[in-house]
């Protein structure tokens, strides 16, 4: 399908990696609660082996194997298994409870929040995500993403890659797919996305993943947008 700039009305980002550094942000507030509690453990591997576990908690809820589950649920029993597995000692279940808002509270890239001001002043912008409501809304304020809407998976009760989750979004707006952009850091995001009829917008973040990137580094399909920044795809879009 021919995909014309000027229809595109909303740009919805895939939020984790593409507007928020996850790995580092968590790998920060980790360490810090750790030091304040006197609890020592390798911070960094279980960040990225939590962040490992994302996508098969959420193929479970997927595929019928568990019932509709949020994502912090899935996140804290993701971290309950690996503080378990790795015997780490001194966390209750409130501290499991704290550790898992970490989440909400992930630092931005640093072109995120003028990209979307920019995009904002001529297109809706919000996340297209696998978070909740809640997380969703907490890392806007936190990270000065200014959201104009805000659905989350707790309200499409779908995950990516999901059809029902790209064209819940778009129907809750009120908007045909093609009308919608969904801009991201993952080939596989846009190619689903894509298939559905959306436009696509890929934003390289070759340190998503840190030293550990294994893919994605740039666009691996005919995406309507290719751009390094959230302010290079506001300027490609004509904001």
């Amino acid at each position: 399908m021919l995909v014309i700039m000027s229809d595109i009305k909303a740009v919805l980002f895939d939020t984790f990696g593409t507007l928020v550094d996850w790995r580092g942000s968590l790998i920060r507030q980790l360490t810090q609660f750790g030091t304040a509690r006197g609890i020592a453990a390798d911070w960094e591997s279980l960040t990225d082996a939590w962040r490992g576990a994302y996508k098969p908690s959420m193929d479970r809820v997927r595929s019928g194997a568990v019932p509709w589950t949020h994502l912090d649920d899935l996140h804290r029993q993701s971290l309950q298994d690996l503080v378990q597995a790795r015997g780490i000692a001194g966390l209750g279940a409130g501290d499991l409870d704290e550790l898992t808002r970490f989440w909400h509270r992930l630092d931005p890239w640093p072109d995120s929040s003028a990209g979307l001001h920019r995009l904002k002043r001529r297109h809706i912008v919000g996340p297209m995500s696998n978070g909740t409501v809640a997380l969703l809304t907490n890392l806007g304020k936190h990270a000065d993403l200014p959201w104009d809407v805000v659905i989350g998976s707790d309200v499409t009760r779908h995950y990516k890659p999901d059809p029902e989750m790209y064209l819940g979004v778009c129907a809750f707006l009120a908007l045909a797919p093609e009308q919608v952009m969904l801009a991201a850091a993952h080939n596989q995001d846009l190619k689903a996305a894509s298939a559905l009829g959306l436009a696509t917008g890929f934003i390289a973040r070759p340190k998503e993943h840190g030293p550990h990137q294994s893919r994605d580094f740039e666009a691996e399909g005919p995406w309507d947008v290719v751009a390094n920044s959230v302010e290079d795809l506001a300027a490609k879009l004509g904001c």
